[in-house]
């Protein structure tokens, strides 16, 4: 079935709920104490040991130039720097001069603080950090440009190569997450001074791109300008910036290509396909496969079902559909992991999923999130949320260390330290999560997505709340003149039962609960009670309800084994154990060195263990298995086949999102079975 207009829902609003979850606020609460605060240190260069940002010293610079500017007139002379992807510190970094340093994007850096800070506020009040951040926007803001350009790579190196380098050189992706962290500080605080600054800044680029005769009819090269700019019409009502959205995913991909005009590539190759790395490659309502950078791509598909909603476009949502099915099918790690290849950070080919070589960025995963939320928005379909739970428990969670100090940018699903350390094709797998990074998307990415996770777990319409996730939360749902106070409880992920508190008398409100696709068969309690229809992985509830009602369901959370699809060469004759939404794999502090030595018995009774990791209280799982004996060394490298000689061991599961939080040690999430040793 296509889209049903009417099942349209959108995120509630996170001042109208407030996360009670024990698990998820938390994650919440590492995020308000730890990041936040060390992400604003990074991004100042106070963090010891660490990488330089740079960030905000840049803004500072760029704020400077104008004040110099305002101050000489026409006499001012910009200075005039070499352009490069990287300024790296100069050997005395005492005395840098006053240009610009790090990477070309550095200033999403401070656009991704500022939205999980907006967001945290939404949640947990915070006078001092509000004042640092109104500071900082006032930084941010007297960087920008008369005619509203704001970005500092361009403002300090010189204005007259603006929007010449869209594919390499970010302006665009700047302005997204710009936008993005203005709407989210403007909608939690009420103050627009940023939100104007994006405005400014949207308005100079809708003058200088767009169909129109005499506008330019370039896109961006690294995507999420898309979806920013449908976030910034549904905050300020006004159209052109939809329209602007639009522009960039339907002139993408066209012939003759934008970016040639830009790289002029050799004759030879003008004939041919390319710009795939970018999504470039043909018309996104042409695309059929899922390829390039990870990253990227989830973003313009996100941007992408955005504009279908809010144009009500039957085309691009196949065409998003088609995506999504491509990726899930056939591209995505068991953890919800995206991007198989380090080179390019990008798909693979289908089915080429490497455990030890994968890359999986924690920011794909997190891209993977916001396109399933928006796939939800237009169908009410579990398949979207199911990824979606699976990506947040698994593949997100694992970039971030348990006390919330330390960062996983790749997230393989096997690990040998020595590899890590002395293979040159394994150099970018990391045995223990890093302090920062050069290239820090990932840190404020988590800190953005975790500080919102209210926004993925619940959408509504105009009766339905939808519950995606079993998250506990407080929230207000309005149907019609009158309103529904709604309390959901919940101990997932390491227990199934779940409680919803609904005092909505008068109210015609319906609930649409989620089946987890993990779930053999759920239980409803007192079930008569309700008017009950199951659709595309939802139960749907409605009665006449009452001041005080208690809906009470439960999803039995079994151990399970599972395996890979004979296609995935990779994982011929393994299994991974799951329960409920978690993914487990097992160390070495727990199993002893040479994991690849062990197997798991498929008709092994699991033992479900409380213990504690890092502080936070988890689920182990105990497993019967065997440990194959190493061959002795007198027997030399290779040898004739004989007996499988061994012995049975106990094999201790952890949660995925745990691994490399008790020192380096080795870690794989797929097994042999017993049968394959």
């Amino acid at each position: 079935m296509g889209m049903n207009q009417d099942s349209f829902s959108v995120p509630l609003s996170l001042r109208d709920m407030r996360i009670t979850d024990h698990f998820w606020k938390n994650e919440m609460e590492l995020v308000r104490r730890e990041v936040i605060p060390y992400q604003w240190a990074a991004l100042n260069d106070k963090v010891e040991g660490a990488a330089p940002s740079f960030c905000m010293r840049n803004f500072k610079i760029a704020g400077k130039m104008n004040q110099e500017k305002s101050e000489k007139g026409a006499a001012y002379e910009a200075p005039k720097y070499t352009f490069r992807g990287f300024e790296a510190l100069p050997e005395d970094p005492e005395h840098l001069e006053d240009k610009f340093y790090g990477f070309v994007f550095q200033d999403s850096d401070f656009s991704k603080w500022i939205e999980a800070v907006g967001y945290s506020l939404t949640q947990h009040p915070d006078p001092e950090l509000e004042r640092i951040a109104d500071g900082a926007i006032d930084i941010v803001c007297a960087a920008q440009q008369d005619d509203g350009y704001l970005d500092t790579y361009y403002i300090i190196n010189g204005r007259d190569k603006t929007f010449t380098n869209l594919r390499d050189h970010h302006e665009l992706y700047c302005f997204g997450h710009l936008t993005e962290g203005a709407v989210a500080y403007y909608e939690a605080t009420g103050k627009d001074k940023l939100l104007k600054a994006a405005e400014r800044f949207a308005d100079y680029i809708y003058d200088y791109f767009g169909a129109a005769e005499g506008k330019c009819k370039g896109y961006p090269g690294h995507e999420i300008a898309e979806m920013a700019l449908v976030r910034l019409y549904e905050a300020t009502g006004k159209q052109k910036y939809l329209e602007l959205g639009s522009f960039f995913i339907d002139q993408r991909g066209t012939r003759p290509y934008y970016f040639d005009t830009e790289n002029h590539p050799d004759e030879k190759t003008r004939d041919g396909l390319r710009y795939a790395y970018h999504q470039a490659h043909l018309p996104v309502r042409e695309q059929q496969e899922a390829v390039g950078h990870a990253v990227r791509a989830v973003y313009l598909y996100s941007g992408m079902a955005d504009v279908a909603r809010q144009k009500k476009d039957e085309g691009l949502f196949y065409a998003c559909e088609r995506l999504w099915d491509d990726i899930v099918g056939k591209k995505m790690y068991i953890t919800g992991g995206i991007g198989a290849t380090h080179m390019g950070e990008a798909f693979s080919f289908a089915y080429d999923l490497p455990n030890d070589t994968a890359y999986a960025e924690t920011c794909a995963s997190i891209g993977l999130v916001f396109f399933a939320r928006r796939m939800l928005e237009l169908k009410p379909d579990s398949k979207y949320a199911d990824v979606m739970e699976r990506a947040l428990y698994n593949g997100v969670l694992s970039g971030m260390a348990l006390d919330g100090k330390s960062f996983f940018y790749v997230n393989p699903l096997e690990v040998n330290p020595t590899a890590c350390h002395k293979d040159e094709r394994k150099f970018h797998v990391k045995p223990v999560r890093q302090k920062w990074f050069g290239c820090a998307c990932c840190p404020p990415n988590l800190a953005r997505l975790l500080s919102s996770i209210g926004t993925y777990a619940y959408t509504e319409s105009a009766d339905t709340l939808f519950v995606h996730l079993y998250i506990g939360g407080t929230l207000t749902k309005k149907v019609g003149a009158a309103s529904a106070d709604v309390d959901i409880r919940s101990q997932f992920p390491w227990d199934g039962d779940v409680e919803i508190h609904v005092r909505a008398n008068g109210s015609g409100l319906r609930l649409a609960l989620r089946i987890p696709d993990w779930c053999g068969a759920y239980r409803l309690e007192d079930a008569q009670q309700y008017t009950c229809t199951e659709q595309d992985g939802y139960l749907y509830l409605t009665k006449a309800w009452g001041e005080e009602n208690t809906v009470r369901i439960s999803f039995p959370m079994e151990a399970r084994l599972m395996e890979a699809a004979a296609a995935v060469r990779e994982n011929a004759g393994k299994a991974v154990l799951m329960r409920g939404p978690v993914v487990y794999c097992l160390e070495e502090v727990d199993n002893g060195a040479d994991l690849h030595l062990l197997s798991v018995n498929p008709q092994s009774a699991f033992a479900i263990k409380k213990d504690t990791i890092g502080g936070m209280p988890v689920n182990k799982i105990e497993a019967e298995g065997f440990r194959r004996a190493a061959a002795a060394q007198e027997d030399g490298l290779y040898h004739p086949l004989r007996p499988v000689d061994g012995e049975k061991a106990t094999l201790t599961y952890v949660p995925y999102f745990t691994w490399a939080n008790r020192g380096e040690n080795e870690m794989q999430v797929w097994t042999l079975t017993e049968q394959h040793r």
